[in-house]
């Protein structure tokens, strides 16, 4: 990938997305930070110096378009890196409409909705769209329902998404992270009961380290899907 490159990274605050924001701010890429709110932009400008933000709530991706339509977007953009997510827990017997609706909302729907706005830009510059998923993604487990659908939605979205731009040149990856130490992982454990000990886990770097092979590939070739999982 050219040096300068423009990456628009959604879950920077935290876990695997402020480690992937770390590393390409610290080579000197332009970021541009999703945050949720006002608020939460100004601390990852201050958390990333140079960095631009892009305010919008994942949670209501129906007013995602009129959140952006008030906001300058990027002229360019090389990377479009889907991190955020969110999970909650539950058997399908317990789980309401509100949960479902809102892992669908900021796990599938959203990043759908942030591609579209931004594929006129990846097109031009044969960019790269990259979907953290989740070993969710491919294998669903007891109380995990609600989750695991969003992903499984994600990774249908990823595949259509790669077989409709690869003639644009615009290269699609998922990635499926086993368990990575990380917030979202301390509070799985607690939905479980599970004491979370954290060494036990993949390390958000590791993960960063796979989602930057994958960008930087030459554009001879594209890795479609990319499964990580704990090596201890």
């Amino acid at each position: 990938m050219a040096p300068m490159a423009t990456h628009v990274i959604t879950g920077a605050g935290s876990g695997i997305g402020a480690a992937v924001a770390r590393r390409l701010h610290a080579r000197g890429d332009e970021l541009v930070l999703h945050a949720r709110d006002a608020g939460r932009a100004k601390e990852l400008a201050g958390e990333f110096p140079g960095a631009r933000t892009l305010v919008g709530d994942l949670a209501d991706p129906d007013r995602l378009s009129w959140a952006f339509s008030h906001q300058t977007m990027p002229e360019r953009v090389d990377s479009l890196l889907h991190i955020a997510g969110v999970v909650d827990l539950g058997p399908i017997g317990d789980l309401t409409p509100k949960t479902w609706h809102h892992q669908l909302n900021v796990n599938l729907i959203a990043p759908a909705e942030l591609t579209r706005h931004l594929l006129p830009q990846l097109r031009v510059s044969q960019g790269h769209v990259v979907f953290v998923n989740s070993g969710a993604g491919l294998n669903a487990h007891a109380e995990w329902g609600a989750y695991a659908a969003s992903k499984h939605g994600l990774k249908a979205l990823a595949d259509s998404l790669r077989h409709e731009e690869h003639a644009n040149g615009v290269r699609v990856t998922s990635v499926y992270p086993g368990r990575t130490a990380s917030p979202m992982q301390a509070k799985v454990h607690q939905q479980e009961g599970k004491e979370y000990d954290p060494s036990r886990w993949i390390d958000p770097e590791s993960v960063a380290t796979a989602i930057l092979t994958a960008i930087d590939l030459p554009r001879d070739a594209e890795i479609n899907d990319l499964t990580v999982r704990p090596g201890r």
